[in-house]
């Protein structure tokens, strides 16, 4: 037995001095049913179930090195120690995948009664072909068969056949599976945004005067209404109201009633249409700023006015 854990450590070296140190290491049972060669003993056939355990580096997806140690099941009467290459072959994708192997065993039989002579301690090289399949992310299920030559020891012309079951545990974290190609997100131009349409209105209003009198008619309703409906729909706007006379009497007397002319004005929209005092100005200008001649009545009754003006702007949905 000495002899063959020698041969196991020498083994076990080279195959570290193969793999050196990559990843993609293995471990895991085996199980192996061998018929071997007549030659090799004095009387009957020789079989044996050897149950074994490896340990492989894989690299490359394609490759890997194991080495392994065996022992007869039922009668220990047969220890085998082994160094193999396998070489995968196919694709990768995720089903059953061929392979073969190739490689060295040492079978130590030492104590065994019925064997020939030199049959003790015996090299083997050996083929295989098989097949594996992941059947976890870690977990390899690997079944071949092998034909082992003798290359030393004990008789020559020996040929030994068997079938090898192992089950693998990877250590290695499998490859992440690539991660989707997202589709290029084409980017649209934003709609263009439709301007606000905008109109301007302008209110203006005119009140004319009986003579001497500041007081506002009843027939002027609908210009008032209009002019507080728009204060009221624009609270940011303000009203301007100017008084105006004809140029009879005296330029102080005509000033004082242009005045009361457009505080009038003024009242009557604050009092029947509740709009702030404070969004109306009343401003007299006398008879300073005619608009007809007031050599006749009918220019003098133009030029008694009260007028105002106010533009604005309104969105238009």
């Amino acid at each position: 037995m000495k002899k063959l854990f020698a041969a196991m450590g020498s083994l076990l070296l080279l195959g570290s001095v193969a793999v050196q140190a990559q990843e993609g290491f293995y471990v895991g049972p085996s199980l192996s049913y061998l018929n071997l060669d007549s030659k090799r003993v004095v009387n009957g056939h020789d079989e044996s179930g050897v149950l074994g355990l490896n340990l492989g580096y894989r690299f490359l997806n394609n490759w890997a090195i194991e080495a392994g140690y065996g022992s007869d099941i039922a009668a220990d009467e047969i220890d085998i120690a082994q160094l193999n290459a396998y070489r995968y072959l196919g694709d990768d994708d995720d089903g059953w995948r061929p392979y073969v192997l190739a490689g060295l065993s040492y079978f130590d039989r030492e104590g065994e009664s019925n064997l020939q002579n030199h049959e003790e301690y015996t090299t083997q090289a050996q083929v295989g072909f098989g097949l594996a399949n992941m059947i976890t992310d870690h977990l390899e299920f690997r079944g071949d068969v092998r034909m082992f030559h003798k290359i030393s020891g004990g008789n020559e012309g020996v040929n030994d056949a068997a079938i090898n079951f192992a089950l693998n545990y990877y250590f290695n974290d499998p490859a992440p599976a690539p991660a989707p190609v997202a589709e290029p997100v084409k980017e649209h131009a934003p709609a263009p945004v439709a301007e606000p349409e905008t109109r301007t209105i302008t209110v203006k209003l005119h009140v004319e005067f009986e003579t001497d009198k500041d007081i506002v008619r009843a027939i002027y309703g609908d210009e008032l209404n209009a002019v507080a409906n728009a204060m009221k729909a624009q609270e940011d706007i303000t009203l301007v109201l100017e008084g105006h006379t004809d140029s009879r009497a005296s330029e102080s007397y005509n000033q004082d009633l242009s005045q009361r002319r457009a505080n009038a004005v003024k009242a009557r929209i604050v009092e029947e249409y509740g709009i702030d005092a404070s969004r109306i100005s009343a401003v007299g200008y006398g008879e300073s700023k005619p608009v007809a001649d007031n050599a006749t009545a009918e220019g003098r009754a133009r030029n008694r006015r009260v007028v105002g003006e106010m533009t604005y702007s309104e969105v238009v949905d």
